[in-house]
């Protein structure tokens, strides 16, 4: 028995503002339906992830792309919170990041991460790690 796959949000955990129009830019250039939605850090998100103060609660299933360098909370603090979360422990999330420290990749795999991106590795094609989720969720299963 097959069952109707839901479309996936994409959530973007970005504080910088040319980033993650440029993530946006990729989404339409390549005409994906998917829902975006932008949290600037870590506390953001996860009030977004839970419906906090304020925030409409973001619905499963969903992705994340997670910056690790941003205030007030940053992508390995917010990865430790969401892993802790036993209602959002099994978010799937990928590190795209401009960190290329050994120990940030380490730290951020201890979490289980899908993926670790290196942003200046992709240089500014955003349009490569938008295909990359593109087919990793029409192909993985996400949780619900």
């Amino acid at each position: 028995m097959t069952t109707a796959r839901k479309e996936a949000t994409l959530l973007i955990v970005e504080d910088d503002d040319i980033d993650a129009m440029a993530i946006e830019r990729s989404f339409k250039k390549l005409k994906l339906d998917n829902n975006l939605v932008r949290a600037k850090d870590g506390i953001e998100a996860l009030e977004i992830m839970r419906g906090e103060n304020g925030k409409t609660k973001l619905e499963k299933p969903y992705l994340i792309l997670l910056d690790l360098n941003m205030p007030r909370m940053n992508g390995l603090e917010f990865l430790a919170a969401l892993r802790e979360d036993p209602e959002l422990s099994d978010t799937v999330v990928i590190v795209l990041t401009t960190s290329a420290a050994d120990q940030d990749q380490t730290k951020a795999y201890d979490q289980h991460v899908a993926g670790y991106i290196v942003k200046t590795e992709i240089k500014d094609s955003f349009l490569e790690v938008i295909e990359l989720v593109d087919c990793y969720w029409k192909i993985v299963t996400l949780p619900a």
